[in-house]
């Protein structure tokens, strides 16, 4: 069963950056897609950045500018960048991956970001 286990969560400043990583516990083929998802308290789960195989990006409208991702099919693993940080950023940030092959998505458990004004 392959899992996706995700780090770099944590407590900063409004201001400030930070970084997530992701990475699956063995090597997806025919990864389609690899992106992060948020989900704040109260509010549903959004997309907040994702990355094809292909190299094109695609970002929530609130994270625009501020946040980049990137990501390596051949190790399955995929990072988002996170800069200029808000007080509603604040959320619990998953992982998502979907492969062709497998025909279907993965997901992390989440990792908590909390920004403080």
């Amino acid at each position: 069963q392959v899992e996706l286990v995700e780090s770099g969560g944590g407590l900063v400043r409004a201001g400030e950056s930070l970084r997530l990583s992701c990475a699956a516990s063995e090597v997806i083929v025919g990864i389609h897609t690899m992106g992060w998802f948020r989900q704040a308290p109260g509010k549903q789960r959004e997309l907040v950045a994702r990355i094809r195989s292909g190299g094109t990006t695609e970002f929530g409208d609130s994270v625009k500018g501020r946040f980049t991702i990137s990501g390596d099919t051949a190790k399955s693993t995929v990072s988002l960048q996170m800069n200029s940080l808000k007080v509603e950023d604040t959320a619990v940030y998953y992982c998502n991956i979907y492969s062709w092959s497998h025909g279907r998505e993965y997901w992390g458990k989440g990792t908590l970001v909390t920004v403080s004004s």
